[in-house]
C-alpha cells in the first residue's frame, strides 16, 4: 500500500518507512508533484492536521496522512500552541520564538510544558486521528545544539538534558512525534 505523508522532509520520510517496513511505501508530497502551500489555518492542531490531509487527499485521490505539533507552556495559557511556528511573527524564526517564549516567563517559576503531535491519516476517505505528547519544562536559557524549533529550551521529564542535547536515537524514543507515529504504525500494521 502507498501513503503520501504531507511533508517534504526526508528525515521523516525515512524514519517512518523504517517503521512500516516492507507492507507500505510512504511518499512525499514531491513524489506527488505537489507544489502546493498547504492551508492550515484553524485554531487547533487536530483541525489543521485534519485540514492538511483532506487537501492532499481531495486534491490528489490518494491515501495519506498529515501532521501537525505544537508546544504548550502551562504558565502561558498553553502558548504558543498551535501557533509554534509562527510565535514570534511570520518569518518562522526558531530563533525569534525561543527568546519570545523565554522573555513571556521571565520571572515565571512555573515552567512546565508539554509537546503535543496530531497525525491525521485518510484511507479512503476515512479519518484517523493519532496523538503524541511528552511532558517537560522550559528550560532559562537555550542549552544543545542539534534538534530543531524548541528543543534547546525543553526539557523532558526525567532527563536533565535538553532535547537539543540529546542524540535523535534517544529523543525518538520518547518524543511526540515519535510516541504519535508509533500509534500510527500499530494502527496500519493491524
Amino acid at each position: 500500500m502507498k501513503l503520501v505523508f504531507a511533508t517534504n522532509n526526508q528525515h521523516k520520510l525515512s524514519e517512518i518507512q523504517n517503521m512500516l517496513g516492507d507492507e507500505f511505501q510512504v511518499l512525499s508530497l514531491a513524489d506527488i508533484n505537489c507544489q502546493d502551500e498547504i492551508p492550515e489555518d484553524y485554531e487547533t492542531l487536530e483541525e489543521n492536521a485534519s485540514q492538511k490531509a483532506l487537501y492532499i487527499y481531495e486534491k490528489f485521490g490518494v491515501n495519506c496522512f498529515a501532521d501537525d505539533t505544537g508546544l504548550e507552556v502551562t504558565a502561558l495559557n498553553n502558548e504558543p500552541g498551535v501557533y509554534s511556528a509562527r510565535y514570534a511573527g511570520s518569518s518562522r524564526s526558531s530563533e525569534g520564538n525561543m527568546k519570545k517564549v523565554l522573555h513571556n516567563l521571565e520571572g515565571i517559576d512555573e515552567r512546565s510544558a508539554r509537546f503535543r503531535t496530531v497525525i491525521s491519516l485518510l484511507i479512503d476517505g476515512v479519518e484517523t486521528q493519532f496523538e503524541g505528547i511528552v511532558n517537560g519544562e522550559i528550560l532559562h536559557k537555550e542549552r544543545g545544539e542539534d534538534g530543531f524549533g524548541y528543543d534547546p529550551i525543553f526539557q523532558p521529564n526525567s532527563y536533565n538534558i535538553s532535547f537539543a542535547e540529546m542524540p535523535l536515537s534517544e529523543k525518538n524514543k520518547i518524543s511526540h512525534r515519535g510516541n504519535a507515529v508509533r500509534k500510527l504504525v500499530e494502527y496500519l500494521l493491524k
